[in-house]
């Protein structure tokens, strides 16, 4: 297992570099010029071209790139052009664990909820009650996450005021004790972590459905029911253990999901996690920290994907990595 997780780490390391160079000639490709966040209007233009020729914008292309390779390798991702040049990792460090925290969050909201109303429409096939829980499903799955989120802002923030409509924490939460503090920061996250989770865990749904259908009707399943065993056993500790293999793919998959829907999330809600960091920096072509955000979100995915892979060997001794 040891040497398998070492083995796709390595394979990743070329992965990430190829996208971090990706992302490097795309944003140079991209219009704008990133010394205008420095020139205020009336600034000379020699006092413009020195900015410029500070930060090598001036230089080829290829220039920057190897330019840029050697800083990377030796670890240093740059100073953010946009954030008082702060380094671009102190930017990421501050933001990442409010964007980790929605994602885990959401990653079990999404596997509770899916794998629940998965079960039960399988176990209740062709009923009224799979027939309702399939559309909700559908429905929900088709819907976008942008105008879900505004949806919910106007229902449950606005015209009843249950949950805050943005921010992380009420103003002077900082005077609260601990307990309170994680309260308070988890009642401002239920409106974001439903809007993320509710279509995820629609469409996980529908893949658990399927799954305990196929699983269901195999021969140890009816074997298991011929021994007397309750349904519950049946259902739980054999079904769906073999139901869930296909269904963990997605976990390791939905991460990109996960962070691509915070993207949005974040800036409706006005949360200073990664996906507002990342579009701040977009606007402002802040290129360090363009790279250093993309650098952060392949990682983790890659790291996602290898996580399922090891549940694979967890959920079915079978499988040998």
């Amino acid at each position: 297992m040891l040497i398998y997780i070492l083995k796709r780490l390595l394979i990743a390391v070329p992965l990430i570099f190829g996208v971090l160079t990706l992302t490097f000639f795309i944003t140079r490709l991209a219009p704008g010029d990133p010394a205008a966040f420095f020139i205020q209007p009336g600034t000379s233009p020699n006092v413009a071209e020195q900015i410029r020729e500070q930060y090598g914008l001036n230089d080829p292309v290829p220039v920057q790139y190897v330019k840029w390779l050697a800083n990377v390798l030796q670890g240093d991702f740059g100073r953010s052009f946009s954030r008082a040049q702060q380094p671009v990792f102190d930017v990421i460090a501050q933001a990442l664990p409010i964007t980790v925290t929605i994602a885990g969050l959401t990653l079990v909201a999404n596997f509770t909820f899916g794998i629940f109303v998965g079960v039960i429409a399988a176990v209740r096939q062709n009923t009224v009650l799979d027939r309702f829980l399939t559309v909700t499903a559908l429905f929900f799955y088709s819907m976008p996450e942008f105008w879900f989120s505004l949806m919910m802002i106007i229902l449950f923030a606005l015209k009843f005021p249950i949950f805050p409509a943005s921010g992380l924490n009420e103003i002077g939460a900082e005077g609260f004790g601990p307990l309170e503090f994680v309260l308070d920061r988890l009642w401002h996250l239920v409106l974001p972590v439903t809007v993320l989770s509710i279509s995820g865990s629609a469409g996980i749904a529908r893949y658990v459905r399927g799954s305990m259908l196929e699983v269901i009707r195999q021969d140890y399943i009816r074997t298991a029911r011929a021994k007397g065993l309750p349904e519950k056993v049946v259902i739980f500790k054999h079904a769906l253990r073999n139901a869930l293999l296909p269904v963990i793919t997605l976990m390791g998959s939905s991460l990109p999901f996960i962070f691509g829907g915070a993207l949005f999330i974040e800036v409706i809600f006005a949360f200073p996690g990664m996906g507002r960091v990342t579009v701040d920096a977009i606007f402002s072509r802040d290129y360090p920290l363009i790279i250093a955000s993309t650098f952060v979100a392949g990682s983790l995915v890659v790291l996602g994907n290898l996580f399922a892979d090891v549940l694979y060997a967890v959920a079915d001794p079978r499988i040998k990595l």
